[in-house]
């Protein structure tokens, strides 16, 4: 194989696949090649980029042959934003590999054997799905290759948006984001204006200075809107007028709140949080029940899709109303709430201290009697002890984050052995290894996948587990 240096054209490179994390994959003499901008089907040639022994990494050159599967991306930062990288193919094919990335996890990782495929539960509208938008300030702005092609002087830097992908320091200016429906747009446009004709200082990540930082803004499918406005430098009139005004031209938003925040990461984690008006929450519903939504709250981005995630969990454990259920990784208790009217008992287990106060509140409003939640490490709060004096689970419904379950739950549901557990994940890959681990006691039933993420990678699946006789 000919050596390939970095900066180096490979020409006419048909592409195969599309890995896990929305790059297109090709080959040459050997070699994986991850490509951003093409899709499965098109022919290109790819400047590399980085070079490695057994893949390269690099951008579309030119395009020889257009897939039938191109079609054209909506928005006008794509390419550039970091999100949404399959705007440029078809919504029927990305479903396509949404559910291949399914089956190969469980056939390729898992190794064991996979029942038929159930088809993968669609988003009835592609765009504006996402409940919740975290957006960046700073004072140096991602120049686009057309402002950097224009050679004109850009007085203002100042930029409210996204991270550039792999740099820390950049955030690319949005104009408009096709990700969640308005006001979202309105209210970020009209902060980056008033800030800009105030001068207000944009966050500086290098040296943690700048007064606007961070918006937030979160929406429900009962109507409501929460804005949280993140400021560094804390200059208290300054914000509570830029608050004033906000509320005056966005009266529909339901709950106007604020933070200082001068530590060394954007999270919300420590921060002290403030009503600026309205309630500290919104609210979310599902089949009568109230789940509410605060700023630090764990709720699934995508509220239609989320309610179908959920009803497929219920679906598969298969409650009669007898059984004790565990619920790890609760969050916000929002699955052990939605099943406990079909279920004897649901102990909730979650890390978060604040998830717990949600979910406990959340189970309160909705007068549920019968649920139990325990804030703390998973490997350490679930051990013997906890077990006998909450009972030994009939149902495991576990979701835990992307990383998987740890090796010490798993050995716990080993030595319990639960009848069913149902597993939810947003990594269809870490999922697999899991089951993996428990099959010499658990057979998989059936698996369904949602998706809940269109224009990207990602995709939910839930997984029914039985115990082997």
């Amino acid at each position: 194989m000919g050596k390939i240096k970095k900066n180096f054209v490979i020409e006419n490179l048909e592409v195969l696949d599309i890995s896990t994390e929305g790059k297109a994959i090709a080959k040459h003499e050997g070699l994986v090649v991850f490509i951003e901008g093409a899709v499965p089907g098109d022919v290109v040639d790819v400047m590399v980029h980085r070079k490695k022994n057994s893949f390269a990494e690099g951008k579309v050159h030119a395009v020889r042959t257009y897939s039938k599967d191109r079609v054209n991306a909506v928005c006008t930062h794509f390419g550039t934003c970091g999100g949404c990288k399959w705007q440029n193919l078809n919504y029927e094919t990305q479903l396509k590999f949404k559910q291949k990335y399914v089956f190969d996890a469980f056939t390729r990782i898992g190794k064991f054997e996979f029942p038929e495929l159930m088809p993968i539960v669609p988003n009835e509208e592609p765009y504006y799905y996402r409940n919740k938008l975290e957006f960046s300030a700073s004072n140096k702005k991602w120049l686009t290759l057309e402002q950097i092609q224009a050679e004109e002087a850009i007085e203002n830097k100042n930029a409210l948006g996204f991270h550039i992908p792999g740099l820390f320091d950049k955030i690319l200016d949005i104009d408009k984001c096709h990700l969640q429906e308005e006001p979202s747009n309105a209210i970020r446009n009209a902060l980056r204006d008033y800030a800009n004709n105030n001068n207000l200082s944009f966050f500086d990540i290098k040296n943690r200075k700048g007064f606007l930082r961070t918006l937030l803004i979160r929406s429900s499918s009962t109507g409501q809107t929460m804005v949280l406005i993140a400021v560094c430098d804390w200059l208290e009139k300054e914000l509570m007028d830029l608050l004033a005004y906000m509320k005056q031209k966005f009266p529909e938003v339901t709950s106007w709140q604020y933070t200082h925040n001068d530590k060394g990461n954007d999270t919300l984690n420590g921060l002290d949080i403030k009503t600026f008006h309205g309630p500290s929450y919104i609210l979310e519903s599902m089949e009568g029940l109230q789940f509410k939504i605060s700023a630090k709250s764990f709720y699934q981005t995508n509220s239609a899709q989320g309610y179908r995630l959920y009803q497929i969990t219920r679906e598969f454990a298969g409650l009669q109303g007898h059984e004790t259920v565990y619920d790890l990784y609760t969050g916000t208790g929002t699955i052990a709430n939605f099943v406990a009217k079909q279920a004897k008992k649901v102990v909730g287990i979650e890390y978060v201290d604040d998830a717990i106060v949600d979910a406990k509140d959340n189970a309160k409003t909705n007068g549920l009697l019968n649920t139990d939640f325990y804030a703390g490490d998973m490997k350490l709060v679930l051990n013997d002890a906890f077990i006998s004096t909450h009972g030994t689970p009939d149902v495991v419904i576990t979701d835990p984050p992307r990383a998987g379950m740890e090796l010490q739950v798993i050995e716990v549901l080993l030595k319990i052995l639960p009848k069913k557990i149902v597993y939810v994940s947003c990594n269809p890959s870490t999922q697999a290894r899991d089951i993996a681990l428990l099959s010499p006691h658990y057979r998989v039933i059936k698996s369904q996948a949602v998706d809940m993420f269109p224009q990207t990678a990602h995709v939910e699946n839930v997984t029914l587990l039985e115990l082997i006789a």
